[in-house]
């Protein structure tokens, strides 16, 4: 089959230069030059296969944890929200989830089948596939703490089983065996009690409500905390609470959210990470460590 066969064949949404700011939760990002949204698996093995070798590639779930600069992203954005969205039982006490479902809907989904241990996933705020390549955690709790079995796909199409031994993880950091990205993973929990586990969830979005600022766009926790401390304490002892640059701000009810005001562009975001950065390091003599990916270019073509 040629490359042209190929892509005759694909069955998801296909576009050219589209603009990546509302697929974003911080709502900013210039176009991608190529955008697909798959069908389903099959159909994204297939168009990963129709690819050339060197295209670069971004995957999207949510938009949380990313910074797309304002000259966008020269190579295909493969979005994943709503397309790899199945979740189901294996065995009584595992639970299989793909990359596209949302943190939240997995710990809503195993509370009423009984299962308990992913509570906490109600406070991140992006896809399961996103929390299986960053280790995302709230709450306590860590995304790969009961990950039993694991699916990825290479640039070229092939599907990899896997297992947690494969791979390297840390405090939100993941290290993945050559250029592969998460399909589904398994998770082995407990058995729990439904109403208990509904409770817990309830009680960790209204924690989350109180604490973060729900509601404006903001990508999560920009920084990852340091050992034994809390990066909003050291971005607040550094004065920066509130702190403005452009359209970004660091938020005034936690200050380890920037906030887009509403006219934001990549670019004030990114100033503003920077600064908080040079700031902590000057006050505290804490290198804080972005937990956000930035990626794309400049609004003038520059990385």
């Amino acid at each position: 089959m040629t490359a042209q066969d190929n892509h005759s064949a694909l069955r998801g949404e296909r576009r050219f230069n589209e603009p990546l700011a509302r697929f974003t939760t911080w709502r900013v990002g210039g176009p991608a030059r190529q955008f697909y949204r798959p069908a389903d698996s099959a159909d994204l093995l297939q168009f990963l296969a129709s690819l050339p070798e060197d295209e670069p590639l971004l995957w999207l779930g949510l938009g949380s944890n990313l910074l797309i600069r304002d000259g966008g992203f020269a190579g295909t954005v493969i979005a994943t929200q709503g397309r790899l969205d199945g979740m189901d039982l294996v065995t009584a006490n595992e639970l299989r989830v793909e990359a596209g479902v949302s943190c939240a809907q997995v710990a809503r989904f195993a509370a009423r089948q009984g299962l308990c241990g992913v509570e906490f996933l109600t406070g991140i705020p992006g896809t399961f596939g996103g929390a299986l390549a960053m280790n995302a955690g709230a709450f306590g709790g860590e995304t790969w703490t009961q990950v039993t079995a694991v699916e990825t796909v290479d640039r070229t199409g092939r599907l990899h089983r896997r297992s947690p031994s494969d791979f390297k993880v840390s405090y939100r950091h993941v290290e993945r065996p050559g250029e592969e990205w998460f399909l589904a993973a398994t998770l082995r929990l407990e058995p729990g009690d439904v109403s208990e586990s509904q409770r817990q969830i309830r009680e960790l979005l209204e924690r989350r409500n109180r604490s973060q600022p729900i509601g404006l766009p903001s990508c999560g926790s920009v920084f990852r905390n340091p050992p034994g401390d809390f990066a909003a304490r050291l971005i607040e002892a550094a004065g920066l609470k509130g702190a403005v640059m452009g359209g970004a701000q660091v938020s005034e009810k936690h200050a380890n959210f920037i906030i887009n005001r509403g006219d934001a562009t990549a670019a004030d975001i990114e100033a503003m990470i920077r600064q908080v950065k040079e700031r902590v390091k000057a006050t505290s003599g804490v290198e804080l460590i972005t937990e956000v990916h930035i990626v794309g270019d400049a609004a003038g073509g520059n990385s």
